[in-house]
């Protein structure tokens, strides 16, 4: 074995390098021709004669060096080398088809390459852990929520200690946790004992968390990433015993945890999108605050249990926890506990809100690389028509066909080798910016996530396989056409019409584009046509021109104190010039944390069951003015109201389900867990404050100029909300301090990050729709052109016996014509079919009638008769002298 080895090292030596020994072999050789040249020359033959008759005998100088080469060096990775190197000069021959080829290829593999490398680590790739198809998370969806998973500790201790169908059920909370020296905010999750055990996760230094450290009374401890350990501690062991202090919005005091362990290197947690670098035991926190603590809970399930049976035990586990739910709010009896595959982690909103509109990119990039095959396929069938001499006069001289087409999937691989290698740089940048995007449109009240998109082994490796692929479909047809090609006619025909065979499927190959791209744009239509709805739907307020800066106010704590402090602060804003109008407020539309409660209005009767949640904002006057959210009737909430402060202005919704034609101005409303009644005082124009795509939900406006901890203020301005923001910081930094803003941006840019998925899905999918379009038309023209190119006689011979400038133009576009409209025919229903597809993969997308597929095919059709203008005009100017005189 170890000699093979040895052998076949020298063998790949000797196929790159030349020995010493070929001069003194061809000199050896040269001899043994003049021995035997001298021989023939005794028996009678001329010189001349003789020295070919010792050649004859001998077989040929080059011949014995090459066998004598093929003996030191491995034939067939020379013969690749060979092909690579005269494929690198053919393509610097044909340098325009060359760079379409390319361009196009960075394109179609580089927008592959990089939605693959979003989607992998949020869908496809599996938890570095013990047997990660066997993981499950728990969730429930309470009516008009999204999935959570969230569990109390008691729950979480009854679902482990009762179950019979999993082997380990463990959880995590996410924290926001702070090294000792104050340096930068570091992620981290507190976890059962178990969490590592269950997972199968091992420990590169130290030890890791085990069942022991969740008892009362145990020392809090942690184990950290060994990405941290690399990063901070520059993996030295001393990090063991070392005391790191966790801070938490939840907790009020700094809790202390020390140094156990590391983690090994692969384990980076199981919650899709975050990375947390220290994992702390649930004995970090107080009792009380443990108690509280939310959960997410995952299992794995024990050796012959399925998930179907998990489900059922679970839900019946869980009927305890809905009971006592369902003594405050009956709609929990509709709530019942799911139990979902894991092996990629604990489903997040980055996931959520992602996957469907990266999963309907990933299908379109493929389309673009299919597209692009073929166009690229079409254009390397034209070049190969004219190297068909070529190709028989190789077949003459004795070269294989097989050699041949190796010879022309040699040159395709070489040139998808280079789009290739472009398309994973391009891949890259255009990833990064897209990750970036990505989690900006994150909506979650929690840290925010991490996503990365590396170059990994993973992504090399799909674009490897992309690469290979797209070689061979674009190189199959010039290959084919390499292998069929005869000789003797094809060094015969000089010039005319190509092959019947080879028009017939060149055509095929621009009907294919056409159809594809009529199916592209349908989808891209459809997703800026979901997006311009949603941006043109009424949210209830005006979105331009909106300040919106977040302060703290913990330093009033008092309800004087906070009046005081508005008092203070917003006529101060108001003196701003530019700006019209200042209010401050609990939550700002579209924005996440918004509280909500049940009602009970005078008069109303409603059954517990059917009971509507009710979102809630304490505002202050002047607040619908400073959103432009009308009015309907009653008043606005005035300064005198903070004496009388139990008063309310309640949305129109509310106002039509518990009034419906009474006038509400004037009656009374009860709010969950409160004894006193409001009175409403005015009543709104419904406005959205959780979600862009859902309808407005019933609202409630207490009065309250400023809330403890945290306030919202808006200005609407005159002009550009900017030119103001540098006062308004100013201001509020002076009455409050200098760290008191926590957040400014405008109400625009709040509302287009909830719709970044919609932005995202609409940007690329209208890019690859565009660019799919241009390949189609690149494919048209290039075969028009081609055809025109190829019948110049016939064009010469049919302008000499006196057809028109319109009869050419019209022998034109029927041929574009014709193949524009069988491409629209096969893609209506591929069109069709697409956008169905699409409106299943992405939530809230609908599939919007014929409309986005007569937009694709309509567009495919002014595209194909722009396509066809060089070609016709070309046509039109063929010189019938000069064309017969070529010939």
């Amino acid at each position: 074995m170890i000699g093979a080895i040895r052998e076949w090292c020298r063998r790949l030596l000797g196929t790159f390098r030349k020995t010493p020994e070929d001069p003194a072999m061809e000199e050896e050789l040269a001899l043994h021709l003049e021995m035997a040249a001298d021989e023939w020359q005794r028996r009678g033959l001329p010189r001349e004669e003789a020295r070919r008759q010792a050649r004859l005998q001998a077989g040929g100088l080059a011949q014995a060096m090459e066998q004598r080469r093929d003996q030191r060096g491995l034939r067939w990775l020379d013969d690749l080398l060979q092909d690579a190197r005269f494929g690198g000069r053919m393509l610097r021959r044909a340098p325009l088809v060359t760079a379409v080829a390319l361009v196009t290829l960075t394109l179609a593999i580089g927008a592959n390459s990089a939605i693959f490398s979003l989607v992998d680590p949020l869908v496809f790739r599996d938890l570095p852990v013990r047997d990660p198809a066997g993981l499950v998370q728990f969730t429930f969806q309470f009516p008009r929520d999204p999935p959570q998973n969230v569990f109390s500790l008691a729950n979480y201790q009854r679902y482990r200690d009762g179950n019979h169908v999993f082997s380990d059920v463990f959880g995590l909370t996410p924290l926001t946790t702070q090294s000792r020296a104050g340096a930068e905010p570091i992620g981290a999750e507190l976890v059962t004992g178990n969490f590592f055990q269950a997972l199968g996760v091992r420990a590169a230094l130290g030890r890791l968390l085990d069942a022991s450290d969740d008892k009362p009374g145990a020392a809090p401890v942690a184990v950290v990433s060994r990405q941290y350990w690399k990063s901070r501690f520059n993996s030295e062991a001393r990090i063991l015993g070392t005391s790191i202090v966790i801070e938490d919005t939840r907790v009020p005091v700094p809790m202390h945890a020390t140094v156990v362990g590391v983690a090994e290197g692969a384990f980076s947690g199981v919650v899709v999108g975050y990375r947390p670098d220290v994992w702390g035991s649930l004995s970090v926190v107080p009792d009380a605050m443990r108690a509280r603590a939310g959960l997410s809970l995952m299992a794995r399930l024990a050796p012959g249990a399925s998930i179907e049976q998990a489900r059922a035990e679970m839900r019946v586990l869980d009927r305890a926890r809905i009971d006592e739910l369902a003594q405050r709010d009956p709609q929990w009896l509709r709530v019942a506990i799911d139990v979902i595959p894991a092996r990629t982690g604990i489903s997040t909103p980055l996931h959520q809100q992602f996957s469907g509109p990266l999963f309907l990119l990933l299908m379109m990039v493929g389309g673009v690389l299919l597209l692009a095959c073929v166009n690229i396929g079409g254009l390397l069938l034209a070049r190969g028509a004219s190297r068909q001499q070529e190709m028989a006069v190789r077949i003459a001289l004795g070269a294989g066909r097989f050699r041949i087409v190796r010879q022309v999937l040699t040159e395709s691989l070489l040139l998808a080798s280079i789009g290739g290698a472009l398309g994973v740089i391009g891949a890259r940048v255009g990833a990064t910016v897209l990750a970036r995007m990505m989690i900006s449109g994150t909506r979650s009240p929690g840290p925010a996530p991490t996503l990365d998109a590396p170059l990994d082994a993973r992504v090399l490796a799909f674009t490897i396989g992309l690469t290979v692929m797209a070689a061979l479909l674009f190189g199959l047809a010039p290959a084919i056409a390499a292998f069929l090609s005869a000789p003797a006619p094809a060094l015969r025909q000089a010039s005319g019409a190509p092959p019947r065979g080879r028009r017939l499927f060149g055509n095929a190959l621009v009907v294919a584009q056409v159809a594809i791209s009529v199916a592209l744009l349908s989808v891209s239509q459809l997703s800026i046509a979901h997006l311009r709805h949603l941006r043109d739907r009424s949210l209830g307020f005006d979105r331009d021109r909106v300040l919106l800066m977040s302060i703290d106010t913990s330093r009033a704590q008092t309800s004087a104190q906070l009046a005081a402090l508005y008092r203070e602060v917003v006529p101060r804003l108001q003196a701003i010039p530019g700006v019209r109008a200042v209010a401050a407020s609990g939550t700002t539309p579209i924005a996440l944390g918004a509280a909500s409660r049940f009602l009970r209005a005078e008069g109303f009767d409603e059954p517990a069951q059917d009971r509507q949640r009710a979102a809630m904002n304490w505002i202050s006057p002047n607040y619908f003015a400073t959103y432009g959210t009308p009015l309907l009737a009653g008043r606005d909430f005035r300064d005198a109201d903070a004496e009388q402060p139990r008063r309310v202005i309640v949305n129109r919704t509310v106002a039509r389900h518990y009034f419906a034609d009474r006038d509400p101005v004037g009656r009374h409303l009860w709010v969950e867990n409160e004894r006193e009644p409001y009175e409403i005082v005015g009543v709104a124009g419904d406005a959205k404050y959780h979600e862009v795509r859902d309808a407005a939900p019933p609202t409630v406006y207490a009065f309250a100029p400023m809330s403890r901890g945290s306030t919202q203020l808006s200005l609407r301005t005159d002009g550009s909300p900017a030119a103001v923001a540098a006062d308004a910081r100013r201001i509020v930094s002076g009455v409050l301090g200098a760290d008191s803003v926590r957040r400014v941006t405008t109400l625009a840019d709040q509302v287009d990050a909830a719709i970044v998925p919609e932005r995202l899905l609409a940007m690329l999918g209208g890019f690859f729709g565009v660019s799919g379009a241009l390949l189609a038309a690149i494919g048209l023209y290039g075969l028009l052109a081609y055809t025109v190119a190829r019948r110049t006689k016939e064009i010469g011979v049919r302008i000499a016996l006196g057809a028109t400038r319109a009869d050419l133009v019209g022998m034109v576009l029927k041929h574009a014509l014709l193949l524009v409209l069988a491409g629209v025919v096969l893609g209506l229903p591929a069109g069709w079919w697409s956008k169905r597809v699409a409106a299943t993969t992405v939530e809230h997308l609908a599939a919007g009638g014929v409309f986005p597929v007569v937009v694709g095919a309509s567009a495919l059709l002014v595209v194909g008769l722009l396509a066809a203008y060089g070609p016709v005009r070309r046509a039109t100017r063929v010189d019938p002298i000069t064309a017969l005189r070529a010939e």
